[in-house]
């Protein structure tokens, strides 16, 4: 909630003052007032997020109008550089981003203008992470607002954090803020989660913790709400009387690309499930808030997860890529990647049953599953609806009646499907399946966007309704803790590579009379 007691996207349409008390800014092009002064430190200067999606993303802010004037960007790494070297690199590295049509973010020229805003704005710092006298120096260069992003390894969350509060960088002056962005993973598993939780909160109040998970940032998980809350046709119907089940899916064609000494380690159940996949679970299947206010619609978020009953190994599958083709190439096993153990039984895929206990979806089974090396690239929630009563098609020729499913697709476009019972041409009766749909580029003009537009922004106005609070990031490890433990020796399931999974995924859904749809 912002410190002004409204939400600040409300306050922002509406016309109000800032949070914080600011008094009221200049509108920028689409309509918001620019968020307030503040320094953006960044821990992990020369990383490939901070290249590949922060500086796209404040680029993208930067053209849409929503940076203040005053703005200031302090890089903090162990490498040796310069304000002026750290400048010329990220410029590269942006004018590169012109010649790769498949890179998250690509422009055809990058403008001059868009990113000098951006480009004056850098500072470097260099100082080791863990070192006491990298953060005294810090608080020689920063006064006033602050926002601290660790764009670093998890393994530097907590020695920073606790370096920000020895240095006394973590106290909010009156009228000024001191925020934190933590990137996941947030802990490994329960245990690891709960004493980094425990470990930050001695040296700052949870308000200024900001866990970060970029699917959140993307158009149509945020439209979830508006679409389920904004309709007065699809509430009453968005529960266990008329809902047979949910599948939510994400699904990529890439391998580790090069990441198998960190992939080794994590795994697909501690990379995607707790996090991304939760975060979708919670927005389609929360309880309606109070408000749009951050504290009401985090409170029913995390309500959601603590209704997930633990997962048992009755109920999961884990895979692993074998070699295989995708879009006409020959792609290999996953053992057969750089940094990855032979005989690794690490998985890449995990398909998972949920049961939520309580009122609104008791007995509903949500399926969920992600995985690499999978025969398309697909992230998308499908909402499968009872069938009607078929008493009324006895006499006719109608033998069958299609599901009707709503599919609401996050990546690689954004939008939403219905797939329909109708009477086809002719004499008799007989129905057709027929889709609705519509796609947000058909109807929205389209702004570049990486997925952390929206958070960094919200972060720095202290709007924190996308991101996790400690409670939502514990009871998520919570529900797939019996699985930590039951796979840590646990062989897996092979999977050809292109392909829509391992067999034993299919029969998951098969127990209950029911299948995936397909990932193409």
């Amino acid at each position: 909630m912002a410190e002004n007691g409204n939400s600040p996207h409300e306050t922002l349409r509406h016309g109000g003052a800032l949070p914080d008390g600011a008094p009221p800014q200049k509108t920028s092009r689409a309509g918001f007032t620019p968020a307030p002064p503040c320094t953006l430190v960044i821990f992990g200067a020369g990383g490939d997020l901070t290249k590949r999606l922060l500086m796209p993303a404040l680029y993208n802010l930067a053209g849409g109008g929503l940076l203040s004037d005053k703005l200031a960007i302090l890089g903090v790494d162990h490498n040796a550089n310069t304000d002026d070297g750290w400048r010329e690199t990220l410029s590269d590295t942006m004018q590169s981003f012109t010649k790769d049509a498949s890179a998250e973010f690509h422009v055809d020229a990058i403008d001059a203008a868009q990113w000098g805003f951006v480009r004056e704005r850098l500072r470097y710092h260099q100082g080791d992470f863990e070192d006491a006298a990298t953060f005294t120096g810090l608080a020689e260069k920063i006064s006033g607002n602050a926002v601290f992003y660790l764009a670093v390894a998890a393994r530097f969350f907590g020695p920073i954090v606790d370096g920000l509060g020895k240095a006394g960088l973590l106290e909010q002056g009156e009228g000024a803020f001191r925020r934190v962005v933590i990137e996941k993973p947030f802990g490994s598993d329960l245990a690891s989660a709960r004493a980094l939780n425990a470990r930050i909160l001695k040296q700052a109040d949870e308000s200024q913790f900001y866990r970060i998970d970029h699917f959140l940032g993307k158009e149509t998980v945020q439209s979830i709400m508006a679409l389920r809350f904004g309709n007065g046709m699809l509430e009453p119907v968005w529960r266990r009387e008329y809902i047979d089940h949910v599948q939510i899916t994400a699904a990529e064609t890439i391998g580790v690309e090069g990441r198998g000494s960190f992939y080794e380690g994590t795994g697909a159940l501690r990379d995607m499930v707790p996090n991304h996949l939760f975060q979708l679970l919670s927005m389609v299947a929360m309880e309606p808030p109070n408000s749009f206010a951050a504290e009401a619609v985090r409170t029913e978020k995390a309500k959601l997860v603590e209704a997930v009953r633990p997962v048992t190994p009755e109920h999961a599958v884990r895979g692993q890529y074998a070699a295989g083709r995708i879009e006409g190439r020959d792609v290999p096993a996953y053992r057969d990647e750089p940094n990855v153990d032979r005989d690794s039984t690490t998985e890449t895929y995990v398909a998972l049953k949920l049961e939520i206990e309580n009122w609104r979806w008791a007995g509903v089974p949500f399926y969920l599953r992600t995985g690499k090396r999978m025969g398309g690239r697909r992230t998308e929630i499908a909402i499968h609806f009872r069938p009607p009563p078929f008493h009324l098609f006895d006499e006719t020729p109608v033998t069958h009646l299609a599901p009707n499913v709503m599919r609401l697709s996050i990546d690689p476009e954004h939008g939403m499907s219905t797939q329909l019972n109708v009477k086809e041409p002719g004499p008799q009766m007989r129905l057709g399946t027929v889709s609705t749909q519509f796609r947000y580029a058909d109807f929205f003009e389209q702004a570049p966007n990486v997925g952390y537009e929206t958070l960094i922004y919200d972060c720095m106005v202290g709007d924190a309704t996308l991101f996790q609070r400690a409670d939502n990031i514990e009871a998520g490890w919570a529900a797939v803790e019996p699985l930590i433990q039951a796979w840590k020796d646990a062989p897996v399931d092979l999977y050809e590579a292109g392909s829509q999974g391992p067999d034993a995924a299919d029969k998951l859904l098969e127990k209950d009379g029911r299948r995936w749809l397909r990932v193409d």
